[in-house]
């Protein structure tokens, strides 16, 4: 099971730290996996359970996130996923891209988000049910991206695969995922920075009308993870 979640800045005016907020959702969720099977809990249905456990604290914890959550079922051969907001996953075999998350705005760079607000004016409030999800077959050798806005919208697909064909996708170790998802959020971070590129998050600020170029400075997380192990029908 994978899960991450991006903070929503804004919080700090109102003297909160959004960090307690995201990092109690993902130790729920967390939690939950653990002790329930998939069979039993889908990934909206466990982020909708993580939730409710926060509203239900007696002094809820103040802050918002974008979520995402994959499970994979070995049996099924298949991811299943719950994509709230502007984070996302990817699944990428070879060097072509089998399945990508499409990001939910609100508008423009106003994703979706779960929050606890107590009545605060201008926070969004969107529930795990608005979460988007999907279904999609897998194989051994197939490799799957779950990163956080700010690499999504600082690079394009072609270049996260160019990278990504730096693993032995049917051999890969520890080492090599972790060393080439350190690259890809160094790329997205360079390239965030450059003020003439002609970012993915560019291209949609002028289709939106807005007169950007560059990067978009954010933050930025990635998580690899590879399919390895042989199904049980298969010899190899």
């Amino acid at each position: 099971k994978q899960w991450y979640q991006r903070r929503v800045r804004g919080w700090r005016r109102y003297d909160v730290d959004p960090s307690k907020f995201t990092r109690s959702l993902m130790m729920n969720c967390e939690r939950l996996a653990r002790s329930t099977t998939t069979d039993i809990l889908s990934p909206v249905g466990l982020l909708q359970r993580a939730y409710e456990q926060m509203m239900q604290m007696k002094s809820p914890l103040l802050g918002s996130c974008t979520a995402c959550i994959v499970v994979m079922d070995k049996e099924r051969k298949e991811v299943s996923a719950a994509n709230l907001g502007d984070s996302g996953f990817m699944v990428v075999r070879g060097d072509s891209v089998v399945y990508q998350s499409q990001e939910q705005q609100h508008y423009f760079n106003t994703p979706y988000q779960l929050s606890i607000n107590t009545g605060r004016q201008g926070v969004i409030q969107d529930r795990p049910s608005d979460a988007d999800t999907a279904t999609i077959s897998i194989q051994r050798g197939d490799l799957i991206v779950m990163a956080t806005d700010g690499l999504f919208d600082n690079m394009f697909q072609k270049q996260i695969v160019e990278r990504l064909q730096q693993i032995d996708r049917y051999a890969p170790s520890y080492e090599d995922l972790k060393t080439v998802a350190d690259r890809l959020a160094a790329d997205a971070r360079d390239l965030a920075m450059d003020e003439q590129y002609m970012s993915p998050f560019a291209v949609k600020a002028q289709h939106y009308g807005i007169n950007f170029r560059g990067g978009k400075l954010d933050d930025i997380t990635v998580l690899l993870a590879s399919v390895v192990d042989c199904w049980p029908d298969e010899k190899t």
